[in-house]
């Protein structure tokens, strides 16, 4: 395991910062004397972060799928900060229900902010960290390694931002740049409550075998981001038992899939109950942002 390497001074940018995850470890890594740059969807939510912070931060109003305003962010926060040590591809969306039954612009666009808003977010700060010898991170799931059903977009999406940031780790590193994946499970934030506002997908998730059937406090887990960032980690684990899952990964697909038949087929009568829309608070930013743009 890597030495922990001060903060106090760097430049770290976290997207989908306005609430969840990207709030609380903005809040975090400027307690450890980060300067913090925050983009997101929420002009009035960001800038109600930036001035908690404890360092100096400043805010950009983005769609992190948008390639030429990403660009012009990471050229911004440069310009502002005069350098980028660390970037947290953070921002994310999700819908559930039935692939069959799922609403296709929903679906598309989880994997639009997941995993192309990850690709884009380095691609703008990639140049940036390359200067710096920096940290980017990439924020994957439990549904990258084991993929359930009624989640096809999200697991999808999260599979892809994990295989991004592996080949991203190999074509970087001989640069200096080093590349993490940061897993999570059900954690406390809007997205997950929001996912639980439909008594099917909070049943279906209750029934996982533990661990994984809990929702797991946001500061722990935020916490374990914070010190694999300072530790430049390939790997970050939100919640300690997800590293032994890495182990049996390959066991799980044909396992979920067993106990998935039986599950679909007791709450098939009821599947029509699902919402096919994003999730959470989070998801309805999204849906609004893109309906002003439009």
């Amino acid at each position: 395991m890597s030495a922990r390497r001060s903060l106090e001074g760097q430049v770290a940018v976290v997207t989908g910062a306005a609430r969840g995850v990207g709030e609380v470890l903005a809040r975090k890594l400027s307690a450890r004397g980060a300067r913090v740059a925050l983009v997101g969807l929420e002009p009035e939510a960001l800038e109600g972060v930036s001035r908690r912070l404890h360092t100096e931060s400043a805010y950009w109003h983005a769609d992190v799928t948008d390639h030429t305003a990403m660009a012009r962010v990471a050229k911004d926060v440069e310009a502002h900060f005069g350098q980028v040590d660390i970037a947290v591809a953070n921002a994310g969306v999700a819908t559930g229900g039935p692939f069959i039954d799922s609403d296709p612009q929903s679906w598309r666009r989880v994997i639009e902010v997941n995993l192309i808003g990850g690709a884009v977010t380095g691609r703008a700060f990639l140049p940036a960290l390359v200067s710096a010898r920096g940290y980017f991170l990439q924020i994957a799931s439990l549904a990258a390694i084991a993929p359930a059903p009624m989640m096809s977009a999200y697991c999808a999406s999260k599979s892809g931002v994990e295989a991004f940031a592996h080949c991203l780790r190999a074509e970087v590193g001989h640069a200096g740049v080093r590349v993490g994946v940061a897993y999570l499970s059900w954690t406390d934030t809007d997205m997950v409550r929001g996912a639980d506002q439909h008594e099917v997908m909070r049943e279906l998730r209750q029934q996982a075998p533990w661990p994984a059937n809990r929702t797991y406090p946001l500061g722990p887990a935020v916490d374990r981001l914070v010190a694999g960032i300072e530790r430049r980690s390939p790997h970050v684990y939100g919640q300690w038992w997800l590293r032994g899952m890495q182990s049996v990964r390959g066991c799980l697909p044909s396992a979920i899939a067993l106990g998935g038949r039986r599950q679909m087929r007791r709450f098939a009568p009821r599947l029509g109950e699902v919402s096919t829309g994003l999730v959470g608070a989070g998801g309805v930013a999204d849906e609004q942002a893109r309906a002003l743009s439009d």
